[in-house]
């Protein structure tokens, strides 16, 4: 394996923890995981690179080694838009000028696209790897997801904990089938740490299972979109459970036409692999970064 250097970095209040692999001076990926994930997540991608890349990934707040935020009133607090904000300060330190190369999978996928429209200027190709965004909510759906909320807020959610990092691995493998074992152990050596107590906690803030009282608005959405500079490349697993679940009832064809708000975008079906495409089929994965980057 290709081993990153550690950064920590202070961004609007919080400590962010960077993995960098690869030549400083070299072209540079800046790569986004996704939700309940981490940094280290990309590191199967990293190894197959063929070309001299710097790889710069963060581990989002909440999540990895990164801090977990804390209002006021106790308990952590996220909004969508402070990834997106996050990502501008660590560009501004890692790439203060010029253009950059995006990657994001999932949850971070749908940052560096949203990254990308509102600063178009800065942003030369995105890599979007399994990020649909969410269904289109209605109005209708407010008091309920606000009434949610509150209920919530009340009795906050809790993560659950593991007895032995082979329990975590399994975990793993069992959201996830195709992923070889060598491969659930290492990410299971990321994912958690000890909880003090024997076993092992998640490496991530309970507070990311709050359902935002936000609807998402698909129009505001796809308007940021609109106004990407940026090539846009899609990439997705054949059959992605994930979009059948969050497309829901609406045809597949019909939730996809979405994408037709990015002036250049183009996708690639990547087969034998779930909404992990970078875990599944890494070689695939980097091969089409590199041909869509270099």
């Amino acid at each position: 394996m290709n081993t990153p250097e550690s950064d920590f970095i202070s961004v609007r209040g919080v400590r962010l923890h960077v993995r960098r692999w690869g030549n400083p001076g070299a072209p540079t990926l800046f790569m986004l995981h996704g939700w309940m994930d981490v940094a280290a997540s990309f590191q199967f991608v990293v190894d197959a690179l063929g070309g001299d890349w710097q790889v710069i990934a963060p581990d989002a707040r909440g999540f990895g080694l990164s801090d977990w935020p804390v209002a006021e009133r106790g308990g952590g607090s996220y909004w969508f838009q402070d990834y997106v904000a996050d990502l501008d300060a660590l560009l501004d330190h890692y790439a203060p000028s010029g253009e950059v190369n995006l990657v994001g999978h999932s949850m971070g996928a749908n940052v560096v696209c949203l990254y990308a429209g509102a600063r178009p200027e800065r942003v030369r190709r995105v890599v979007d790897l399994e990020g649909f965004g969410l269904a289109a909510a209605k109005a209708s759906q407010s008091p309920k997801r606000l009434r949610s909320w509150l209920d919530e807020l009340r009795e906050p959610p809790q993560l659950k904990r593991y007895a032995s990092l082979d329990e975590v691995a399994a975990r793993l493998t069992k959201t996830n089938p195709r992923l070889a074992p060598q491969r659930a152990r290492f990410l299971a050596e990321h994912w958690s740490k000890p909880d003090g107590a024997g076993g092992f906690m998640l490496q991530a803030d309970p507070a990311h299972k709050l359902r935002s009282p936000l609807l998402y608005r698909l129009d505001e959405i796809m308007a940021v979109w609109a106004n990407v500079r940026a090539k846009v490349l899609h990439v997705e697993a054949a059959g992605s459970p994930t979009l059948a679940q969050i497309a829901g009832d609406v045809p597949l064809d019909e939730f996809k036409a979405r994408f037709s708000a990015f002036p250049n975008w183009r996708e690639k079906i990547i087969e034998g692999a779930g909404h992990m495409v970078h875990h599944d089929q890494p070689e695939q994965v980097a091969a089409l970064i590199e041909g869509f980057c270099a």
